[in-house]
């Protein structure tokens, strides 16, 4: 498996792993008659703490996912991935620590570190981009 391969399967397993956590979590609380099924709000803004954070990071994954997914299909799907695999994992890294600093706080200092390794992603996105529009 390229490391494009990885980077795309690793970013939908993480979201996967996300949805999964906040999916127990809240059947946790349905089970436990401490909610109804029908009265979680989507963006977690019904909820405090790590629930909500849980809930933003899982949100900003799948918002990001359809720009992510398409630059890294297109490489596979045109075998360009000489240009998305040399960055790939350092991709796939700022998004799980980006998510890791999501979930551990929301403080000044861990929002400015959860933007920076945002900026790795965007930063590595565009140059992506820029290499598979070129003409080989």
């Amino acid at each position: 498996m390229t490391p494009t391969a990885t980077a795309l399967l690793g970013y939908a397993a993480w979201t996967l792993v996300l949805l999964t956590t906040l999916g127990l979590w809240r059947t946790s609380l349905v089970m436990n008659r401490k909610r109804a099924a029908n009265s979680f709000a989507a963006s977690g803004e019904d909820v405090e703490g790590f629930a909500r954070r849980l809930t933003r990071a899982h949100a900003n994954c799948y918002e990001n996912l359809p720009i992510a997914g398409a630059v890294l299909l297109y490489a596979i799907a045109a075998d360009r991935t000489a240009v998305t695999d040399g960055l790939a994992y350092i991709f796939l890294a700022a998004r799980l620590l980006q998510s890791l600093t999501h979930l551990a706080s929301t403080s000044n200092m861990a929002v400015t570190v959860r933007f920076a390794f945002f900026l790795v992603q965007i930063g590595i996105l565009a140059y992506w981009l820029l290499g598979l529009f070129a003409v080989v």
